[in-house]
């Protein structure tokens, strides 16, 4: 798709833009953004990932959300590649796996407000082996335990505690 405004360069930028329930959206090359930037709230002339997601990190720092001082306070850093919380909310990468566990504290409220929910609910990988499809169906019961106990359906609900505990068994192993 060529941008509309120059019909020269391919249309990388698109934004949408929703006022009071109408939606406009408009499909325009990185030159063509750059020159109406002005009218486009929120857009610099070379918006990246990292900046969106720096972004996105630094909203939990703001004062009013009462984390400023412990975020500024200590230096959380990853104990195999060094990576600090900082230079990550700077760069929007990680510098190796461990990273994941050292910040998850900090990634849980993020991905809660991105994704409404920091649990992965998506395609497991088959090389987990299925302990994730056995974890999953075990909330699945417990959640079922729950409600026909709240029921009174104790004869459903002691079947379902057996299979509960026949999983937790599996799961130990």
């Amino acid at each position: 798709m060529l941008c509309p405004e120059c019909g020269k360069r391919p249309a990388t930028i698109h934004y949408t833009k929703i006022v009071n329930g109408h939606k406009t959206e408009m499909h325009l090359c990185e030159v063509c953004a750059g020159e109406k930037g002005e009218s486009m709230p929120g857009f610099s002339s070379g918006i990246s990932f990292q900046q969106l997601l720096s972004g996105l990190l630094n909203f939990d720092n703001s004062p009013a959300s009462g984390t400023h001082e412990s975020f500024s306070s200590q230096t959380l850093r990853c104990p195999t590649c060094g990576l600090t919380y900082n230079q990550f909310s700077k760069i929007g990468r990680f510098g190796c796996g461990d990273c994941y566990k050292t910040f998850k504290d900090r990634l849980d409220p993020l991905l809660r407000r991105i994704h409404g929910h920091a649990n992965h609910a998506g395609k497991i990988p088959s090389r987990t082996k299925g302990e994730l499809k056995l974890k999953r169906q075990l909330e699945k019961l417990k959640e079922q335990l729950a409600i026909k106990v709240k029921a009174e359906e104790f004869e459903e609900a002691a079947r379902l505690r057996d299979q509960i505990r026949s999983l937790q068994e599996r799961l130990e192993k």
